[in-house]
């Protein structure tokens, strides 16, 4: 077998996904049957720098070249032989945020990830005007807020991307997006797969005092949809990935995605009425649905899927880091006491822990709030933990309560979506950090939903992977052939996974705490205030 992939990579013939994850970078090497043959990583992580969530252009080349040659490292491990071309190659990244570029291709200001929370006004402006729901996060939100805030740099802006669509930029030479991704920058009209044209020219309406010399389409990426090509791998962006001189330029390359496009790809969610729920640093849904919604909720994101379907996204920008955190003080506790510990049996342990707890976590509360959460109309985060005097304090409850804490926020969005929306949703797949422990993620999860939640044996790939796929599906399309029969015929036939329904205790016990959840948001917001 070894012989063959090795046959595979030094023909060319193996393709390459690559994902900017918050903390990870990933790369993924395929074969033709799409299989996984080797594997780069890139740990990275964002800084709070002067009140803004940012990675340098340093950190993102670094980053990119160091998970290139991880991969490779890899490939020579398992195989001996360099990697010279290949057959197709993409890049995802997370999601949205602002990357503003002057006409010689400068940086205008540090790029803003998706993380930050400083577009209030902006969105509250947009909104009204677009009838259209405008999250933080997105680029135009960016953009607006900085007009608004009078910054210098706006009236310069020749090109404004996000992070893939600036790696794709420098290593291909074409600006564009797919328009999964591009969704994430400027609503989208599935009709014809690009820029809701009547908003543009609304949003040129809205600036025109102020005499930019720019219009907002001629500034955007163009949109491509999936399976389109997307440029190709130049002689320059060829030493830029990979400085040793050994990768050749002219790689076909697709478009740039999300990793919100990625997930759905990498968990065969790209039909109507499927969904997928990633889980990790941040959370986010995504429901394919049948039709609009029947109002605009501040809650819910429409974006598309990376072949231009409408979607209903409930994004959270908290997840497991306040998780992380608590885990890593018991890993140091343990540590005190002389005791060795495995992070991945103690991540098992204690989350195992949790499914022994009061359903509605003894009277124990807990908010994982890193950074605000639009959600749930929080500006600034302060992680914190509150109980009752007399409360079921134990280790059960403690874990339970900060697992349900990293899934509230995705369930008050989503209880708009099911309940309200009467949106219908036939699977649900998760996937991400959350669901590396067998059951525990899933069967909360279900709960949360109130809905059946799938993890398939590929979900430990990730989005790396789902980029992969996406590549590949650009270079060995048939014509004709959509996305999601690409994917239900070539990618997952015969793909495994294991199903949980959610139990009634799970799910009356996550309504109560939900209740008291929402009834302590005040004081979350008081800690932002108090505690600077």
């Amino acid at each position: 077998m070894s012989e063959a992939i090795k046959k595979t990579i030094q023909e060319g013939r193996a393709v390459l996904g690559l994902e900017f994850g918050s903390t990870r970078i990933k790369a993924v090497l395929v074969d033709e049957s799409h299989q996984p043959v080797a594997m780069g990583t890139w740990d990275w992580e964002n800084r709070l720098e002067n009140h803004v969530w940012t990675y340098s252009l340093e950190d993102i080349w670094n980053g990119l070249q160091g998970c290139y040659r991880s991969l490779t490292e890899d490939v020579r491990e398992k195989y001996g032989v360099p990697v010279t071309k290949l057959a197709a190659l993409g890049f995802s990244g997370m999601m949205h945020g602002y990357m503003a570029f002057d006409g010689a291709g400068e940086l205008l200001a540090p790029f803003r990830t998706w993380r930050n929370t400083m577009t209030g006004e902006a969105c509250r402006k947009l909104v009204p005007v677009f009838h259209f729901n405008i999250p933080q996060r997105w680029s135009i939100a960016h953009l607006y807020q900085a007009v608004l805030s009078g910054e210098d740099h706006v009236k310069d802006i020749r090109y404004l991307t996000t992070l893939a669509g600036y790696i794709h930029w420098k290593l291909s030479g074409e600006k564009v997006l797919g328009v999964g991704e591009a969704s994430g920058m400027f609503p989208i009209d599935s009709a014809v797969c690009d820029y809701d044209k009547g908003m543009l020219e609304q949003f040129d309406a809205l600036v025109a005092e102020r005499n930019f010399e720019w219009k907002l389409r001629d500034i955007l990426p163009r949109v491509l949809g999936a399976g389109e090509a997307a440029g190709a791998l130049t002689p320059e962006g060829a030493r830029l990935l990979d400085p040793s001189g050994n990768l050749q330029a002219g790689i076909p390359m697709c478009p740039p995605e999300g990793d919100a496009g990625t997930g759905m790809v990498a968990t065969n969610s790209v039909r109507v009425r499927t969904g997928n729920i990633s889980a990790g640093t941040s959370v986010f849904s995504m429901v394919v649905t049948e039709k609009p919604l029947s109002q605009v909720h501040e809650e819910i994101d429409m974006v598309t899927t990376p072949d231009g379907n409408p979607v209903a996204m409930v994004h959270c920008n908290n997840c497991t880091s306040d998780l992380n955190a608590w885990v890593n003080l018991f890993e140091e506790f343990a540590v005190k006491l002389g005791v060795k510990t495995d992070k991945n049996q103690l991540f098992g342990m204690l989350y195992r822990e949790a499914l022994s707890a009061d359903t509605s976590c003894g009277g124990l509360m807990a908010y994982n709030y890193f950074s605000g959460e639009p959600v749930t109309g929080i500006d600034e985060g302060r992680p914190m933990f509150v109980r009752m005097p007399d409360a079921e304090f134990n280790l059960a409850n403690f874990m339970r309560s900060h697992l349900y804490s990293a899934m509230a926020a995705l369930k008050i969005g989503n209880d708009i979506l099911l309940k309200e929306e009467h949106v219908k949703v036939d699977s649900l797949t998760g996937h991400g950090g959350l669901f590396k422990t067998p059951v525990v993620g899933q069967q909360l999860m279900a709960a949360a939903m109130n809905a059946p939640v799938t993890v398939m044996d590929t979900a430990s790939e990730g989005g790396a992977w789902g980029m992969a796929v996406l590549a590949a599906y650009m270079y060995e399309k048939a014509e004709g052939e959509t996305l999601p029969d690409y994917l239900e015929d070539k990618i997952f036939a015969g793909q495994t996974g294991t199903t949980i329904a959610p139990k009634p205790e799970d799910v009356a016990g996550f309504d109560a705490f939900i209740e008291r959840y929402r009834n302590t948001l005040p004081a979350e917001k008081a800690a932002a205030k108090g505690m600077l």
